[in-house]
């Protein structure tokens, strides 16, 4: 009997060739990227050159300082490519339906806890995310404020329910007046006070979960333009 070939997996890019990827893309949005990683990186060669004239006399000090440079250079430039990088991310997906599910799934936080998938949506697209984390319960809206205002009040009044003595707070991502920016909801999450402890917060997310039954709104990987929104209760 013939062998089975199986299909090799597909090997997942290295760090160089992620970080290649990233800058090809982020430049395309940012034109001025190159100039600033090159000016992050020579900056730092430059001010060792000049410590190593300054305080060395030995072929040793000529040699360490100029590598210190070197390498302090290579990491600001890396972490200036991945802020920009996030930063035109965030761009791209501002006001757009799921953009607060895009961060929840993939630039949260880890103390925060929660799903791409909102727990309650609109016809109009308004949607409402729910994540766990020390600072409690956090209801985020999407959309317009004037239309997730009865949706945040629903979504609070359950939540209260089955865990009265949790802090809630809501937070409404958008354009309307109060909102945040997208890229401002980590910062966000951030100021508020911790109310529970770690194994608290793995307990209230259970027990929200438990109760969600059913997902509704924009599932993963469906287009959130085109999928069909459930009714408001």
């Amino acid at each position: 009997m013939a062998k089975e070939q199986k299909t090799p997996a597909k090997k997942e890019p290295g760090r160089i060739r992620q970080m290649v990827q990233i800058y090809r893309t982020t430049k395309v949005q940012d034109r001025n990227l190159p100039y600033i990683m090159l000016l992050c990186f020579i900056a730092p060669i430059l001010v060792a050159v000049l410590l190593a004239f300054l305080l060395n006399n030995s072929i040793f000090g000529w040699i360490m300082w100029p590598l210190t440079g070197i390498l302090v250079g290579l990491l600001i430039a890396m972490i200036v490519l991945g802020r920009r990088a996030e930063a035109v991310a965030y761009r791209q997906i501002e006001g757009k339906p799921g953009a607060v599910g895009a961060v929840v799934q993939g630039a949260l936080r880890r103390s925060w806890r929660g799903s791409e998938v909102p727990i309650a949506i609109t016809r109009s697209q308004d949607a409402i995310y729910r994540v766990i984390g020390r600072g409690g319960v956090v209801l985020i809206a999407e959309g317009s404020a004037q239309r997730t205002k009865r949706l945040l009040i629903d979504e609070e009044r359950k939540v209260k329910r089955v865990l009265p003595n949790v802090k809630i707070t809501q937070l409404y991502v958008g354009t309307d007046e109060g909102g945040i920016p997208v890229s401002k909801l980590n910062r966000s999450l951030a100021k508020i006070k911790p109310t529970l402890r770690r194994n608290e917060v793995q307990a209230v997310f259970n027990r929200l979960s438990s109760l969600q039954g059913t997902p509704v709104g924009i599932p993963k990987g469906i287009d959130p333009n085109k999928v069909r929104a459930q009714r408001p209760r």
